[in-house]
C-alpha cells in the first residue's frame, strides 16, 4: 500500500524527473489539425494547463497554454496566441479518448472562459488517488508517493505568455501532462482499497490534523 502522506522535506530529497520525449509547440492555427490527428491515435492522453501568474489582487488571467501528452509526444497549445480552436474543444469532448489530469474541474472551467464546451471521458487523479490510500492532492506529492521521484515546480510562476517559451518552460509543461498519464497507468496495476479502508485512512488523517492543531494552540498559549 502507498503512503497516505508525504512531507515537502521528503519530496525535496527525491531525484528529479523530467519528460524527455518529443515536444511540439502549437502557436499557429495551421499546426492544430496535424497535432489533433496525432493525438487521436491514442486512447489515453495526459492533460494540464498553465496560466500567466498574477501578482495583483483582483486580476486573473485566462489560461495561456494547454498541454496534451502521450507517452512519447507532448503538444503545447499556446491558446493565448491562437485562441481555443474548435478542433481542440472537440478532442476534449470526445468520449472515445480518455483525458487524464489533476484538478480538471479548474482547468475545464478556465477553458470555458475561452469557449463554451462540455468535456467528456476524463479521469481526475485527485479523485482516484484516494482509492489507493493516497490523501495528498497535489501532483508533485502524489507522483512522489507513487514513483519516488520529484517533479520540479520551479517554472510554475513564470510568464506563460512570453513570446517564446524557454526550454525549461516547455519541459515543465510537458512533464505535468505526461506525469498524469504515468500515474493513471501505474495505479491501474494496483489493487484499490475498500471503502472501509479509505474511510479509516481519512478519519485517522483528520484526527492527526486536529491533534496537531490542538498541540500548536497549547504551545502558543504556554508561550504567552
Amino acid at each position: 500500500m502507498y503512503l497516505s502522506k508525504i512531507s515537502k522535506e521528503e519530496v525535496n530529497q527525491l531525484p528529479i524527473v523530467v519528460y524527455e520525449g518529443k515536444i511540439t509547440i502549437i502557436d499557429e492555427l495551421s499546426k492544430v489539425s496535424e497535432a489533433i490527428d496525432e493525438l487521436r491515435k491514442s486512447v489515453f492522453v495526459g492533460i494540464d494547463t498553465e496560466t500567466k501568474p498574477s501578482f495583483t489582487r483582483g486580476i486573473h488571467h485566462k489560461i495561456s497554454l494547454v498541454q496534451l501528452s502521450t507517452f512519447e509526444h507532448s503538444f503545447l497549445f499556446r491558446i493565448n496566441k491562437i485562441g481555443f480552436p474548435p478542433a481542440l474543444a472537440h478532442l476534449l469532448s470526445d468520449d472515445k479518448i480518455m483525458k487524464i489530469g489533476l484538478a480538471l474541474r479548474d482547468d475545464f472551467a478556465g477553458l470555458n472562459r475561452w469557449e463554451k464546451f462540455k468535456p467528456d471521458n476524463y479521469i481526475d487523479i485527485q479523485t482516484i488517488a484516494k482509492e489507493y490510500g493516497i490523501l495528498e492532492l497535489g501532483l508533485q506529492k502524489i507522483f512522489a508517493i507513487v514513483f519516488q521521484r520529484k517533479i520540479s515546480k520551479s517554472q510554475q510562476l513564470t510568464n506563460w505568455e512570453n513570446n517564446t517559451l524557454t526550454e525549461q518552460q516547455q519541459r515543465y509543461a510537458a512533464t505535468d501532462a505526461w506525469a498524469c498519464l504515468l500515474l493513471y497507468m501505474q495505479l491501474l496495476r494496483e489493487d484499490k482499497l475498500s471503502k472501509k479502508q479509505v474511510d479509516k485512512l481519512v478519519a485517522d488523517a483528520n484526527a492527526a490534523q486536529i491533534a496537531y492543531q490542538q498541540a500548536m494552540t497549547l504551545q502558543r498559549q504556554t508561550q504567552e
